[in-house]
Order: structure tokens, then C-alpha cells, then sequence
């Protein structure tokens, strides 16, 4: 091929330089021999979801990194479509085995925000809900997010704090997702005739979730076989088909639903109860071989399901 265009440029040129045209009016002039040398300014590079909370998944406790292989935390987050900068609240995050992931996966420009049960709810357990874990409960916003203060590091999301029935209206209509994971049995056992806690909570949820929010929720699931009354709650294990049914009726749409936490070793009886497993052990501490028996089980069976705020 002929590159007629350059050949004629390039003749041109040298018969202007030749006669002393514009050809060398136009030369650069040489730099000054102290003049400061161009800086080339190097983007950050760009890091993945998938990058970034491997990275942060690495970092975790090694008890916490023991729970991974159960509890999926990666691909949970990216099933619901939690992302960096999200505004994200996780209900009972208890002592921070989410949040921790959490927190420094949304970054500075998300925020995180614990949701307890109400004190009144807590009061219900009997047992160790005594005088004195009732007072701390009262402070619980306060306490969590000191906590949390500290499992942000640098960088991490915005941090606030409250329970179920005192929800702060400045978080209305704000909030990308809810996170309630094994959270939702407790709420759901306690229900009497004078107070609906499971009600009262998923008001609060729709209060606070955007048009279009998602409501993330990891259940332990009991067999659809089992007895109604044994899968309320008092177990641990609820049925995937009553949890969807009771979401629904309060205004969400399934979008999805993951086996990504099933565990098709865990086949409770109506005798069982979710603390029976890893990592409470609850039945087995004096009782090595039904130690090793459930912890060869592994933690619950568990639905996986993502409904929409309609």
C-alpha cells in the first residue's frame, strides 16, 4: 500500500524548513536546563467487590474464618447485592460477626446500623435475661456502636444504633438493604395477643427501607413435613414457606431465593432444636461422641431468601 498523505506532508515540510518558513518558527524550543520534569499523576487501582471482601475475609479472627465454610459470607453479600457505599442495617448483629465484614466493606462513604430487640422482648427469655442484662440491654445502642467504633478501622462506614420500637425517623425511606440474619425466630416466638413483635419489627424495616430496598434474610429452615406448631420459633426453625408468606403479607415481593447456607445434613426431628448444632453444642458438652456427631452435621440448614420492598 502507497502512503501518499505522509510522503506529501514530509515534502512539504522540508521545502518550508528549506526556505526558512513556518517549519521552524514551529520547532519546539529546547526546555531550560532547571525546569521541573512533568509529574504523571497514577490512579488508585480500581478493586473488585469480589477482591475487596476477600481481602477483608482474610483479615477476620480465626474463629470467625472457622464459621466461613457454613455461613458463606461472600456470596451472601453479593445474593442480596450488598455493595460499597450502601447504607445497610443488620438486625441482632450481636457481637459483630457480620458487622465486622460489614463495616469495612461498605466504607466511608456507606453507613451500618445496628438493630436489637427491644428490652420489653428481651425480658421474655427468662433464663439469662436477668435484672442486670436487662439494664445493659438499655444502653445497647450506646455499647454496640462503641464496639463497632472500634471494628471499623480505618476508613469504615458510618456507625448509629438503635432497637426495635425506637427507630430514629431521620433514617426513614435512607436505607439500601436490612440484614436479618437468624434473626427472625426469636421475633416471631414471642408474638401474644398484646404485643406483635415480628409487626413491630418489619415496620420498622419498611419504615426505614428506600422504594425498591431489599430485605436480606437468613433463616434456619425446618422441614416443610415437620409439626406447625414445633417450626414457630421456640426451636430455632421456622418453614421457608411460612416466612415467605409472612413477608409478603407485609407489602415485600420475592425477588430470589439461594441454597448457598443449605446444609442437607441437618434433618431436624420435631425433638430438635437449632442449639443442638455447631457452634453452640448445647446438648453435647460431657457427650464426645454426640459431639463429634453433630459437629460432623455442621451448622443448620438454612434458607436463603431476598424480597423487595414493593
Amino acid at each position: 500500500m502507497t502512503h501518499t498523505r505522509p510522503l506529501l506532508a514530509g515534502l512539504v515540510l522540508s521545502a518550508l524548513a528549506a526556505c526558512g518558513g513556518p517549519a521552524e518558527e514551529a520547532a519546539a524550543p529546547a526546555p531550560e536546563a532547571d525546569a521541573p520534569a512533568e509529574v504523571t499523576e497514577i490512579a488508585d487501582p480500581v478493586i473488585d467487590n469480589a477482591t475487596l471482601i476477600a481481602g477483608i475475609l482474610d483479615a477476620q479472627e480465626d474463629d470467625n474464618k472457622a464459621r466461613f465454610d457454613d455461613r458463606n459470607p461472600a456470596e451472601t453479600l453479593a445474593f442480596f447485592g450488598i455493595e460499597p457505599g450502601m447504607t445497610v442495617a443488620e438486625v441482632l448483629p450481636g457481637g459483630g460477626w457480620y458487622s465486622k465484614i460489614l463495616l469495612p466493606y461498605l466504607g466511608d462513604e456507606g453507613q451500618l446500623i445496628g438493630i436489637d430487640y427491644s428490652v420489653d422482648m428481651w425480658s421474655k427469655f427468662g433464663g439469662f435475661a436477668t435484672p442486670e442484662f436487662l439494664e445493659a440491654r438499655e444502653t445497647w445502642a450506646e455499647t454496640w456502636s462503641a464496639d463497632a467504633a472500634e471494628w471499623r478501622g480505618d476508613g469504615g462506614a458510618e456507625i448509629a444504633a438503635f432497637p426495635f420500637g425506637s427507630r430514629d425517623a431521620a433514617h426513614d425511606g435512607t436505607v439500601d438493604a436490612v440484614l436479618m440474619v437468624r434473626a427472625l425466630h426469636h421475633l416471631n416466638r414471642f408474638n401474644t395477643d398484646e404485643k406483635n413483635y415480628m409487626t413491630e419489627a418489619l415496620g420498622d424495616v419498611t419504615a426505614m427501607l428506600k422504594p425498591g430496598g431489599t430485605l436480606a434474610i437468613v433463616q434456619h429452615r425446618g422441614p416443610e413435613a415437620n409439626d406447625d406448631a414445633w417450626a414457630t420459633g421456640d426451636n430455632g426453625y421456622m418453614k421457608e414457606s411460612a416466612v415467605i408468606a409472612m413477608v409478603e403479607g407485609a407489602g415485600f415481593e420475592l425477588v430470589d431465593q439461594s441454597e448457598i447456607n443449605a446444609n442437607p445434613l441437618d434433618i431436624p426431628t420435631g425433638d430438635d432444636f437449632v442449639w443442638r448444632l455447631p457452634p453452640t453444642l448445647a446438648t453435647s458438652g460431657e457427650d464426645p461422641e454426640l459431639r463429634a456427631e453433630m459437629e460432623a452435621i455442621g451448622e443448620t440448614d438454612r434458607m436463603t431468601l431476598k424480597f423487595r420492598k414493593i
